[in-house]
């Protein structure tokens, strides 16, 4: 799956899914490492890949790492779902997905998002170049309506194998450890204003059982001092309750009881290590 920034991928692939697998947020560049959801049926099985955003905006090494995972997302694959937005003016980012688009050679399934939207107005726009794509569907991603539909199309295109590549009922390829650190990283971003999201990293360090509680343990990295009082903030305000509400929604997904125990470090390099 490739579009722009926020055009709803990470959505998609939840509801495709079934489960959250993918952290989403309103902020560009949430995603920042390919995440595979897995979707099991008689009909066979689908392993899809969740590409970071291509924005163009940012030099940053970051923006640029990013642009390259896409780029390296798209070899060896058996399809694309290009994902779009008509609700938005169609810009560089735009421009320079769709320049990758023309060099594919496997089937391209366009997938106009959001007409749960009343107003699209370059819904047009993106309906002109159905003739370039093997097949075209409208859905919506949070409603999660025409998502079957859709599932049913790739079946449609997708070449015949024997083997599986995930055992049935797998979900995803992250790791637990992964999955509790992209979620905490949610709450970052959602907490968080401006530019102090994209210069903040997690890593979980210790996951176990302690006297019937489940503890983690996870680092915050940032790349600057001044980051990693925001991030803090006043008193340990700001930490307290982005520990709060990852807590929260662990222990509704969870049903248990749930320590988180975060620290915030500052690591200007911390791109150049983990991603």
């Amino acid at each position: 799956m490739v579009g722009r920034s926020n055009v709803g991928k990470s959505t998609l692939l939840n509801a495709l899914v079934g489960s959250k697998i993918a952290i989403t947020t309103p902020k560009p560049q949430t995603t920042r490492v390919p995440i595979h959801g897995i979707v099991s049926r008689p009909e066979g099985q689908i392993v899809f890949v969740d590409t970071p955003g291509v924005f163009t905006q940012m030099r940053d090494s970051l923006s640029k790492r990013l642009t390259r995972s896409v780029s390296e997302a798209l070899q060896d694959i058996d399809m694309v779902l290009y994902v779009v937005d008509p609700t938005r003016e169609i810009g560089d980012e735009e421009k320079a997905v769709m320049r990758m688009m023309d060099h594919i050679t496997c089937p391209k399934i366009l997938v106009i998002n959001k007409i749960d939207i009343y107003r699209k107005p370059f819904y047009d726009f993106f309906m002109d170049l159905k003739e370039k794509f093997t097949d075209v569907i409208e859905i919506s991603a949070k409603q999660g309506t025409h998502v079957k539909s859709l599932i049913e199309m790739i079946y449609q295109y997708l070449p015949k194998r024997e083997e599986t590549f995930y055992p049935e009922g797998q979900l995803t390829d992250i790791s637990h450890e992964r999955w509790l650190a992209e979620l905490i990283r949610e709450k970052l971003f959602l907490r968080l204003r401006q530019e102090v999201p994209y210069s903040v990293h997690v890593e979980v360090e210790t996951v176990e059982e302690r006297d019937r509680v489940l503890y983690i343990k996870a680092t915050i990295y940032t790349t600057d001092e001044r980051y990693q009082g925001m991030i803090i903030g006043k008193g340990g305000r700001g930490i307290r309750e982005i520990g709060q509400s990852t807590r929260k929604e662990l222990e509704g997904v969870m049903d248990r009881q749930i320590y988180l125990d975060l620290h915030v470090e500052v690591n200007p390099h911390w791109a150049e290590q983990y991603l």
